[in-house]
């Protein structure tokens, strides 16, 4: 019988490796083509990873929560399944029991004298060995009331979830039986609630606030991004620019087409792509800026890949990237812009959708944020963020002299690694994008 395996594939250039997150198969569970066999996690996205082949997984080389390189091999897969005859070869949980702890002698065996067994046949064996959990796997059961899959009781063993706690979750198979989408269900909802601060009896009471403090679990999305940003501070040397600018004339522009916009293309028009069209304008004039550093050399990058970070539903951030964003027309930029906006909220977004980033925007605006200092995406060299546009009063020039006027005004916060990004550099390029929003076009059609 053959044997694959299963690699952890590359998942875009600045990511080396994920989180195990979930194991969807359990060891002797049968394997489909293009089936998933896990679920893994990078500091951008979730994803699972499937088998490129029918068979039966023999072996896990990993846990979950453990972290996998690129390309090292995760699971093992029987490339041919067995009959199913092992199974009715043990007719009673006992008998499955007894050869259990016939197995275990066996194994023992063959690690304490596996020098004095020929090499072909210690894989012989070895399969037998697999081949009989298997089928016991399929015989065993525990004294619940209430059946459970092989499968579920190892996600409730993974997971922390006592017997007790199982029962009282409502299962929506066949005979209200538990399935593994019941268990990813309920535990979605188990990471949610905030879990109370338990006293023990030794510990002398201490009323803060009431004792109403509480400890709230980080979420693994969570914790990922808490480390790719300290990481960020760790590697970059932050600089920030700030520059105020004047974008009555895109206001204006914007309010007399929005709606025809919307009518034509069933799509709302946005400030952010427009934003956007101001920022890849300034990184042509600046390709540094759309650059990134490995080790002690600059990778300029020709293509322009614009990440959009975005708040999803749960809190978390995170970053999907309109690649080749030169290459499209406002009307491209602002489908694109509410695609993957509205997907990142609704966590619906494909791997290769958040990978190959080479500049990042946020608009921290939409919070009511007047401006703030954003972390580099790394391995990025710059990110801009953008506030909220307020009425202000402004002195304006004209022939007739100086006077004072309503004008539409928004920081533009520039953030930039300062190991190849001058100030002088940093900005000038905030300064052109600016100069791009105030002197914006208010004839231009769509």
């Amino acid at each position: 019988m053959g044997k694959y395996h299963l690699k952890l594939p590359q998942m875009g250039e600045s990511v080396a490796e994920a989180t195990l997150t979930k194991w969807l198969k359990e060891v002797g569970e049968s394997i489909d083509i293009d089936e998933s066999v896990v679920e893994i996690a990078t500091d951008k996205v979730d994803s699972d990873v499937p088998s490129e082949l029918s068979g039966v997984l023999i072996e896990k080389k990993f846990s979950e929560n453990d972290v996998v390189q690129v390309g090292e091999v995760f699971a093992v897969i029987q490339t041919e399944s067995k009959d199913d005859a092992e199974e009715e070869a043990f007719e009673t949980p006992e008998e499955a029991t007894e050869i259990v702890d016939k197995i275990t002698k066996i194994e023992e065996q063959i690690e304490n004298e596996n020098k004095n067994i020929p090499l072909h046949e210690t894989g012989v064996i070895s399969e037998s060995i697999v081949a009989a959990k298997i089928a016991i796997a399929h015989i065993i059961t525990d004294e619940s009331s209430q059946f459970h899959s092989p499968l579920v009781k190892n996600i409730a063993s993974q997971e922390g979830i006592s017997p007790e706690e199982l029962e009282k979750i409502k299962g929506t198979g066949q005979g209200e039986r538990l399935t593994k989408h019941d268990m990813i269900s309920y535990l979605k909802s188990r990471d949610q609630k905030i879990i109370p601060v338990v006293q023990h009896k030794e510990t002398p009471k201490i009323n803060n606030m009431g004792g109403q403090d509480q400890v709230i679990e980080m979420s693994r999305m969570a914790k990922l991004t808490a480390a790719h940003m300290i990481n960020s501070k760790q590697t970059s040397a932050h600089v920030q620019s700030f520059v105020e600018t004047d974008v009555t004339a895109l206001w204006n522009w914007r309010e007399k087409v929005k709606n025809g916009f919307f009518e034509r293309e069933n799509e709302k028009l946005t400030f952010t792509p427009l934003f956007i069209t101001a920022l890849i304008k300034a990184l042509k004039d600046f390709p540094l800026l759309n650059s990134s550093i490995q080790g002690d050399t600059i990778l300029q990058k020709r293509a322009i890949n614009i990440g959009l970070a975005t708040s999803m539903a749960d809190g978390n951030l995170i970053v999907p990237v309109i690649k080749n964003a030169d290459h499209l027309n406002l009307v491209g930029l602002a489908k694109a812009v509410n695609d993957l906006a509205t997907r990142g909220r609704n966590q619906a977004l494909r791997p290769e959708e958040v990978q190959d980033g080479t500049f990042t925007f946020t608009n921290i605006g939409n919070f009511g944020a007047l401006t703030g200092t954003p972390i580099i995406n790394q391995p990025q060299v710059g990110i801009i963020a953008m506030g909220v546009i307020r009425k202000m009063p402004a002195v304006m020039e004209t022939p007739k002299g100086d006077s004072i006027g309503i004008r539409k005004k928004v920081i533009i916060s520039h953030s930039f690694d300062h190991r190849i990004i001058n100030g002088a550099i940093g900005g000038q390029f905030v300064k052109n994008m600016s100069d791009y929003l105030e002197n914006w076009d208010e004839s231009l059609t769509l």
